[in-house]
Parts: C-alpha cells; structure tokens; sequence
C-alpha cells in the first residue's frame, strides 16, 4: 500500500474537498463550512457520493479515523490526504467552523 500523505490544517491543498468522517454528534457541534460528512463506517456505503477526479481532505476529531479513512479510499482510487490533528486543529488554527445545533461552534 502506498504512503498516505499527512497535511496539516493550514496545508489543505487549494481546491480538495473537506471530508468529515466524524459522527453525527461531533459534525452537528461543529464542522467546516461546506465540507461533506459521510461517518467512517458508512463510508463502504457512501463511496459513490464521492467525486473520484476530487482531492478529498479527510478530517476527524484528532486524525485517526481520518487516516484509516484516508488510507482506505486511497486503495479504491481516489485521491485523499489526511488532515493531521483533526478537528482540534482546525479550531486551533483559528479555521472558520459552522454548527447544526445552535450553538456556537466547537469540536466535542
């Protein structure tokens, strides 16, 4: 299996696609802006609402689920990094972030 590749917040390559692998819970409490939720064990699943020909940036709370997730669509064709440090990060960094709760935006 080929390296997958780790980039941190602030690296996303211009143009991929967010992929948010958390649960429902951690993704309504707080998420990127226009990035796709598909939960990682309804990945297998979901493949198809996915867009080969995008880079795909694979994010969870802290970046395990995400590598898992990462290293898996990688071996199906696509083209997916891993974002490094997850969620946590990305509030962090000071990256936009937006809810489906309500409430002010936070990662749980």
């Amino acid at each position: 299996m080929s390296e997958m590749e780790n980039v941190s917040v602030t690296a996303i390559p211009e143009g991929a696609r967010i992929l948010d692998v958390r649960e429902d819970y951690e993704w309504e409490a707080g998420h990127a802006p226009g990035a796709l939720h598909i939960p990682l064990d309804q990945l297998p699943e979901r493949l198809d609402d996915l867009d080969p020909d995008t880079d795909l940036a694979v994010i969870c709370r802290s970046g395990g689920r995400s590598a898992r997730a990462a290293q898996w669509l990688e071996a199906h064709g696509y083209s997916a990094v891993n974002v490094t440090g997850g969620m946590g990060a990305w509030l962090e960094a000071g990256q936009p972030m937006v809810s489906d709760n309500g409430k002010e935006p936070t990662v749980v």
